[in-house]
């Protein structure tokens, strides 16, 4: 289904933008990179924050409803790379809403709520889920501020408007941390089952942080996906983002573009380009052949047609199905390979066969492939794809991979990845390209897969305990060029909404305290809660 207009149409009200100051201290992103190997680890994270880790509470009071604790503690991101954490961000505030009867002693659910983008204090969360969730389900809930955001925003920051792309991945690394913490505090204080959720960007912060967590946990994600990469390279938020900044930065400072663009990798890229080059070489040789007929060059057609007839690749059943199909982002490693090695095939085969009417054309090595759009590098880009020239950059990857997906004339935005109307944007004057074809985009996807995807991180420790809610028409977060969650995480449930983003976020409140409880009721049932009742709540932490 098509993305959302009222995502497009709320975004464009919005005034908030992002990074306006670029992509932050190459070191600092350096830093980041290098400390994303650790936290994404669940054993070498585990060791990063100690149980009985120090947190201080601040406030205990009762109300009618409920009882009501605040607390802070010294986010340990700030003790592991100092320098990076504003001063304003270094202690983490957090607030708890808890029943005053737990309907039984040996039941105690607590679940943690991260922050959606512009999700500031406590009010919003506490009266959209905590408050209802204690009414619903006797839940407890913890409500931790993000960093960057309500008292932990930076004096010169206005509203949600992070700086640098290194804030977001600074705000990620302590919440990934500071969810540890307080996981480790509710053992202490006899709470359990335990769990974490989140709306959105939450969402997505509360899969990174599940990930570290070493005894089963509740993971209910809603509004998110398996990576941060295509909400800011392909949905709505892209509007958000000052590109030319950016992209001068990129290109103004050797370090991003050489040392750090060599240690992010983009994840999903191998299967997004065979599949973009199954499902449309007809359609991109159609246009090739178009232009080639002005130019009185003849050539073989459909060298690689590929389909349920014509299978000149010579596919396995299971992978052309799923190739043609629109299931897409579930290729697994073996079957990647498998494209590759026959496209490898396909074009030794046609390399090695005469083609009528082309008898003196000789096999040429191309070093670096074409940028522009005219008919001339058209040509080449064809001749590389049917093996009438060899693409050999300097330091040869995947056949998919390098020969397809580098190219950047228009008539490959086929096979390119697309960005609402990407296929049909226009470059806007001479030499000038389409904004997704700009390098700084590439290294946005890059950055972002590195520290956001999904695949780089431990799954759960207890998949079955998560249930992740879609919006089908999402134009915020984009999933069809993403790997899916099943995928990532065998044993996942993952639901879907008719609806967009914004209007899922306003429609459906209930359904999504409805899937927490669920979540909770399996945790009851999987496992009996090890809790301690002889480590309540000391008069000294209250």
């Amino acid at each position: 289904m098509p993305p959302s207009r009222l995502d497009g149409l709320y975004r464009s009200l919005l005034l908030t933008k992002f990074f306006c100051k670029g992509w932050g201290k190459p070191e600092n992103l350096q830093r980041l990179f290098e400390f994303r190997k650790i936290i994404s680890n669940r054993e070498s994270c585990s060791q990063l924050v100690p149980s009985n880790y120090p947190v201080e509470i601040t406030k205990d009071e009762k109300t009618s409803e409920c009882r009501v604790l605040e607390g802070k503690f010294v986010t340990p991101f700030s003790l592991y790379l100092p320098g990076l954490v504003p001063e304003e961000s270094q202690d983490a505030h957090f607030q708890v809403i808890l029943p005053h009867k737990w309907n039984e002693e040996r039941f105690k659910p607590m679940c943690i709520h991260l922050a959606g983008t512009g999700d500031h204090y406590y009010w919003k969360r506490r009266t959209l889920a905590a408050k209802p969730l204690l009414k619903e389900g006797n839940i407890g809930t913890i409500i931790l501020e993000n960093p960057f955001y309500g008292v932990r925003k930076p004096k010169d920051q206005k509203r949600s408007s992070l700086h640098n792309v290194s804030d977001i991945f600074v705000m990620g690394g302590c919440l990934v941390l500071e969810c540890l913490v307080l996981l480790n505090w509710c053992e202490r204080n006899g709470y359990g089952p335990l769990g974490i959720t989140g709306l959105s960007m939450g969402g997505h912060m509360a899969s990174v942080a599940a990930t570290n967590w070493h005894k089963p946990l509740v993971l209910v994600p809603c509004l998110s996906w398996s990576t941060a990469s295509a909400v800011f390279t392909q949905g709505v938020m892209t509007q958000s983002i000052n590109w030319d900044v950016l992209q001068s930065q990129y290109f103004s400072d050797e370090k991003y573009r050489d040392s750090l663009a060599k240690m992010v990798t983009i994840v999903d890229d191998a299967f997004l380009a065979g599949q973009r080059f199954v499902k449309h070489f007809n359609e991109s040789m159609k246009e090739l052949r178009r232009d080639i007929k002005e130019t009185h060059f003849h050539t073989k057609k459909n060298v690689f047609g590929v389909n349920r007839v014509n299978n000149s690749l010579n596919l396995s059943p299971a992978l052309l199905e799923k190739l043609l199909s629109r299931d897409k982002g579930r290729l697994t490693t073996q079957e990647v390979n498998e494209l590759n090695e026959k496209i490898r095939e396909a074009q030794q085969r046609h390399r090695l066969r005469p083609i009528p009417g082309a008898e003196e054309v000789k096999i040429e090595v191309i070093r670096e492939l074409p940028k522009g759009n005219d008919v001339t590098d058209a040509l080449k880009i064809l001749a590389i794809a049917n093996g009438l020239a060899v693409f050999e950059p300097p330091s040869t990857s995947s056949v998919i991979t390098s020969a397809l997906y580098g190219g950047t004339t228009k008539l490959m935005s086929y096979i390119m990845p697309s960005s609402g109307d990407a296929a049909s944007a226009e470059a806007g004057g001479d030499g000038e390209k389409a904004w997704w074809q700009s390098e700084a985009l590439q290294f946005m996807r890059g950055v972002m897969d590195e520290c956001t995807h999904l695949k780089n991180f431990s799954v759960p420790y207890d998949t079955s305990l998560i249930i992740a809610v879609c919006a089908k028409d999402d134009a915020y977060v984009p999933r069809e060029e993403c790997t899916s969650l099943e995928e990532i995480w065998p044993g996942a449930e993952v639901r879907y909404l008719d609806a967009g983003h914004v209007s899922a976020y306003v429609l459906h409140q209930k359904l999504f305290r409805s899937c927490i409880i669920e979540a909770f009721e399996r945790a009851k049932k999987l496992q009996a809660p090890s809790v301690d009742n002889s480590n309540r709540l000391t008069s000294e932490e209250c």
